[in-house]
């Protein structure tokens, strides 16, 4: 869904935009552009940010990482 028309941000780019560590309206503001035109979005953006941010918080981080055998380990 668009959240700022002027600027053609949808709520699927805020919370793409926090995943990446964005945490406040002033980073959505510089990174993104949201509210820098007419600013009716900027109540919808905030809940949007928050509710990603507060439904973020508590999942764990995630880590992939990759584990390799050592080759003379390996047995053949």
């Amino acid at each position: 869904m668009i959240v700022c028309v002027c600027n053609n941000i949808s709520d699927r780019e805020i919370r793409q935009a926090v995943e990446m560590g964005l945490s406040s309206m002033a980073d959505l503001y510089k990174e993104l552009g949201v509210g820098t035109c007419c600013g009716k979005c900027v109540s919808y953006a905030r809940e949007v940010m928050h509710e990603h941010l507060e439904a973020t918080a508590g999942a764990a981080t995630t880590v992939t990482e990759l584990r390799r055998t050592p080759a003379d380990s390996v047995a053949a």
